[in-house]
């Protein structure tokens, strides 16, 4: 599973607990809070009405009559109450009924005054709100007017009346619940709905966290991939320039720390297998010359024939030459392995780098009856003119060594294209895509293996500093050997 489908599923996972446990905390707490806040009015009502009800009922006047009315103030102004024309706005919604229902009892329960005159002379003394009332403690309860209906729930507060500090009796006000549902259910759709926003909103930034953070990382991770070097057994194809490695992303906080630490590394690790790579190639190369010059010499401190010590003589002369070539190679690659790009400005002409290169190669050809010739048109472009020339005079080099004497070495022009062709034996075809490798070198016509192996890398790598590209082919006989230079 991809890293980003795993955070994105782990974020909505924590996200949807957390979104499922919050809104079901909202839902189950709106229509407790809404009955605790009318549950608290009704108290203060329930009281204010006992302190006006006392006087009628210390009188006796509250009592109903034969047609169950009372003659009482205080009745009189409840069942005007109940008749009041009302419309009122109240976030909203309209009301337009007033919905307490009020009754009083006395100390044994009995209903003297119901604003609806319909419980007048019941008992009510086991009713929770009057028995409890009765005994000096809180009295409320909540009934359903319908068993089965939970809609039909009407809340009863009662307060006591206190004659001469005693009391007398009690006054319930009764309202219906579902006078204040429509503001629960406007309440829990606002929250679910608030919720359900809130839940698309945090997905919405755990998608936009969740895809940086993937960016930020798959950045990382081809940075990490343009800097490693080749897997075991595998070789880049040096007729192909090099991969280049990305710069160091700019990314932010830990993540940056990791790019700039993962950067030192690779320049750490870098040097330390460049430096490696060349000592183990060039101690292997320094084999071969070192112990003729020491066999040579230690051939020379006997006795021997004129003729024998002239012939060890050259062999040390040929070793040491062999030495100085490696060496001066080895330090022109260095220079170049170190360099980033070329340093082109003015146009450079190929033929004018050609011309250069086999005139610093012509003596060399002549002492072994080569014949150098160039043909063919070719480009300027922004060009460095000094490694152009190098690069061509290490291919001549080369196809010196392998041409047949008396035979004629070619360079062809074509464009921003310049190759090299030889009359030579070619290379086996499993040794092309090495050519190019430091080191790398195949057998002479003769048999000898003289060369360093150091040309065709430094050719190889003049071509990547030019982001160019160097190709070989067999073309029986010889070998060609092509320079494809970008267009200017």
């Amino acid at each position: 599973m991809r890293l980003g489908i795993r955070l994105l599923f782990a974020f909505f996972l924590i996200n949807g607990i957390a979104a499922f446990f919050v809104l079901r905390v909202f839902m189950a707490e709106i229509k407790p809070s809404v009955r605790e806040v009318m549950e608290d009015m009704m108290v203060d009502t329930a009281n204010i009405l006992a302190e006006l009800a006392s006087e009628d009922l210390a009188a006796g006047r509250l009592a109903a009559g034969a047609d169950n009315s009372s003659t009482s103030p205080f009745a009189q102004h409840v069942r005007r109450y109940a008749t009041r024309p009302i419309d009122a706005a109240i976030w909203g919604f309209s009301k337009q009924s007033l919905d307490y229902r009020i009754y009083v009892t006395d100390t044994t329960g009995r209903v003297l005054f119901d604003s609806e005159n319909r419980a007048i002379g019941a008992d009510y003394s086991q009713w929770r709100d009057v028995a409890r009332t009765l005994r000096g403690e809180y009295g409320a309860r909540s009934t359903r007017d319908v068993e089965d209906d939970d809609t039909s729930g009407v809340m009863h507060v009662a307060a006591p009346i206190y004659v001469k500090s005693q009391i007398a009796g009690v006054l319930t006000v009764a309202k219906p619940t579902r006078t204040v549902q429509r503001f629960i259910d406007r309440a829990e759709r606002k929250v679910f709905m608030g919720g359900l926003l809130l839940l698309a909103l945090s997905a919405a930034v755990g998608v936009a966290v969740t895809l940086w953070m993937v960016w930020n990382v798959r950045r990382l991770r081809d940075y990490a991939l343009s800097v490693q070097g080749p897997a075991d057994g595998e070789r880049h194809d040096p007729r192909l320039p090099p991969p280049t490695a990305l710069a160091v992303p700019e990314v932010p906080g830990e993540l940056g720390d990791l790019a700039r630490a993962m950067d030192r590394m690779r320049a750490r690790l870098e040097g330390r297998d460049y430096i490696e790579g060349y000592v183990r190639a060039l101690t292997h190369e320094l084999k071969s010359p070192v112990a003729a010059i020491r066999g040579a010499g230690e051939l020379l401190q006997d006795e021997l024939p004129a003729a024998d010590r002239a012939e060890f003589a050259t062999q040390v002369v040929q070793q040491s030459e062999r030495l100085q070539r490696i060496i001066d190679r080895l330090l022109e690659l260095s220079k170049l392995e170190q360099r980033q790009h070329a340093e082109g400005r003015a146009p450079v002409a190929l033929h004018d780098c050609a011309e250069a290169a086999i005139a610093q190669t012509r003596a060399r050809a002549g002492q072994r009856g080569i014949a150098l010739a160039l043909g063919g048109h070719g480009t300027s472009g922004p060009w460095e003119a000094e490694l152009v020339t190098l690069a061509l005079t290490n291919l001549l080099d080369n196809a010196i060594d392998f041409a047949p004497a008396g035979s004629t070495v070619r360079v062809e022009l074509d464009g921003a294209t310049v190759a090299v062709q030889d009359s030579g034996p070619g290379v086996p075809e499993y040794a092309l895509p090495r050519l190019g490798e430091r080191f790398f070198t195949t057998a002479r016509p003769g048999g000898e293996r003289s060369g360093s192996g150091l040309g065709l890398a430094i050719v190889q790598r003049v071509m990547a500093l030019h982001g160019g590209r160097m190709a070989t082919r067999n073309t029986s006989p010889g070998l060609r050997v092509t320079l494809e230079f970008p267009a200017g």
